[in-house]
């Protein structure tokens, strides 16, 4: 299972037991078991992305996903099945034609 995971002041599911970020998870499934799982393992990789830093600036800025997806976040089944709306597809930049039409 995959777990999108997005910093925010705001409403928050967990929190780096390091520098209090709080953050908001996505789960790709609704398993409360899975998602429990899945909850400790981010806690982990939270923690761990404090190897340098210990600041919230460890942290990443957008959100990834959890274990690492490859391509862009807002492809991933997390985010997809996730609930995140904020996250948009875009076209890449060459595809982008809005500039052409006159």
């Amino acid at each position: 299972m995959q777990v999108l995971v997005r910093k925010s002041n705001e409403k928050q599911d967990i929190q780096c037991a390091v520098c209090g970020q709080g953050f908001r998870l996505y789960f790709e499934r609704t398993s409360l078991e899975e998602q429990a799982s899945m909850r400790a393992e981010v806690a982990r990789e939270l923690a761990h992305q404090h190897a340098t830093d210990q600041t919230a600036a460890a942290h990443p800025a957008s959100p990834f996903t959890w274990p690492e997806w490859q391509g862009p976040a807002q492809f991933s089944g997390a985010a997809l099945l996730g609930g995140l709306s904020t996250i948009r597809r875009a076209a890449p930049a060459e595809l982008d034609l809005t500039g052409a039409i006159k």
